[in-house]
């Protein structure tokens, strides 16, 4: 106020105070204390709702039939996307992810492009299919966990007799917030192949890199990290040590060029569970998307129970308390934003 101004009340503070938000709201302009709580909440409150997708039962038979009604040419990526059921229609599984599961049919190819949303393929169904990043293919089985950095040019085919099908994980709705999208289609339906399979893991994963190399992204230059080999690390941590109380035998894929995380902006984890063991309950910030890779259980998240079994999928949101209770020997994968929250300093768990 200006010097001298004063401020008079009326008789009637309440409607004083809706004719006053009335008027400010015509001039883009708000009160902080009627939202101040939701704006600043205690503790994290998320929209996001506890959710499964059961694949044989469910999932599986609509992503067959999605072959027959549209080509992966015409459809450029065939995916039915898996839409959180508290976020309104809004293509995110999380606030910050992207999750849908993607088929390719025999002898059809997803035509190459790039664009800023990086994405994670895990494996779901299939054995031999490919994808081909920046001139290298990947071949993909079930339970591996394929790397398309963000800019990267990418396609996918399926050279085999029988369909394909894997989870992509995507950074889309974080990109969205940031106004930072961009997309390329390539010159030609399929890139061409400078490298043979398996050279990034070759040439950066076995605890070397070429001499002069420095990293030119803070995506791990290893684009595909076998599961027959993730099964081989889990056992023998599990011959070797006892279970983590919330986790069971959990591991974080890595950068081999930084130790960090795969990707800036989602990471990667596997966990195996014994059979008749329930993880001691635990939260963190972090909204997680698991896949049941192998064994069934039950997961228990924000109270509410979810049977489980092989290739089923699960959603826990931001600081949800979650037990995962094994009824065989499971393996578990998920993917979620920690990355992003932690180089922020955002990222909090809580055990017990």
């Amino acid at each position: 106020m200006a010097e001298g101004d004063t401020v008079v009340r009326g008789s009637d503070p309440a409607s004083d105070r809706q004719d006053f938000y009335g008027r400010i709201r015509t001039e883009n302009m708000a009160p902080l204390w009627e939202s101040l709580h939701l704006l600043v909440p205690p503790q994290p409150n998320s929209p996001v709702l506890p959710a499964k997708w059961d694949y044989d039962g469910v999932v599986r038979p609509f992503i067959m039939e999605s072959g027959k009604l549209i080509s992966a040419q015409e459809a450029e990526r065939r995916v039915l996307m898996l839409e959180n059921p508290g976020l309104g229609g809004r293509s995110a599984i999380t606030q910050s992810l992207y999750a849908g599961l993607q088929m390719i049919l025999p002898g059809e190819v997803a035509p190459a492009h790039r664009h800023t949303q990086s994405a994670l393929r895990f494996i779901i169904e299939g054995q031999g299919a490919y994808t081909a990043i920046n001139g290298e293919k990947a071949i993909m089985s079930p339970g591996d966990l394929v790397l398309t950095p963000s800019w990267n040019w990418h396609d996918h085919g399926n050279e085999t007799d029988q369909p394909m099908v894997w989870l992509d994980g995507l950074d889309i709705p974080l990109v969205a917030f940031f106004d930072v999208g961009f997309a390329e289609a390539a010159n030609a339906e399929r890139q061409a192949l400078a490298r043979p399979p398996g050279d990034s893991d070759l040439r950066y994963g076995a605890n070397m890199a070429p001499v002069d190399w420095k990293p030119q992204s803070k995506a791990s230059p290893v684009f595909n990290y076998p599961y027959e080999r993730t099964l081989e690390v889990l056992e023998t941590l599990r011959r070797n040590g006892e279970p983590d109380p919330y986790h069971g035998y959990k591991m974080r894929y890595v950068n081999p060029a930084s130790g960090g995380h795969v990707m800036p902006t989602m990471g990667a984890f596997i966990q195996r569970l014994e059979a008749g063991t329930t993880t001691a309950p635990y939260r963190s910030t972090d909204g997680t998307i698991y896949v049941v890779v192998e064994g069934t259980g039950l997961s228990k998240i924000g109270g509410v129970s979810f049977p489980w079994k092989p290739r089923d999928i699960i959603v826990a949101p931001s600081w949800a308390q979650q037990t995962h209770r094994a009824d065989s020997d499971a393996v578990l994968f998920s993917f979620s934003d920690r990355p992003v929250q932690e180089a922020i300093g955002l990222w909090r768990e809580e055990r017990g």
